[in-house]
């Protein structure tokens, strides 16, 4: 089986600065895709961030030139750097990764349980 862990979800001021980190864990032969959304409440899934190790980065627009997504693959780990917080990007984030398991062909989408970010003065 394979597990996706994210940490470093808190509180924290207006313009302040936190950096979420997302673990992957278990059977896991390679992963091609990193992705970071989050869920506001009453809204839907938004896509931030995407990252192919050994490749490109792709951001949305609310979050482009605030959030930086890196990857270290040694350790199957992706990280969210996000700065300039604003009240609105308040939400569960989710880290999402395509893997291939060990003796699988294809690639599957797994997710983390979420971390909450709350952005208030």
């Amino acid at each position: 089986q394979v597990q996706l862990v994210e940490s470093g979800g808190g509180l924290v001021r207006p313009g302040g600065s936190l950096r979420l980190s997302c673990a992957a864990s278990g059977s896991i032969f390679s992963i091609n895709v990193w992705g970071w959304y989050r869920q506001a409440p009453g809204k839907q899934r938004e896509l931030l961030a995407t990252s192919i190790p050994g490749g490109g980065t792709n951001y949305a627009d609310s979050v482009k030139g605030r959030f930086s997504i890196s990857g270290d693959t040694a350790v199957n780990t992706v990280y969210l750097q996000m700065n300039s917080l604003k009240p609105e990007d308040t939400a569960v984030y989710y880290c999402n990764a395509y893997v291939r398991r060990l003796g699988d062909v294809s690639f599957q989408p797994y997710w983390g349980q979420g971390t909450q970010v709350t952005v208030s003065s």
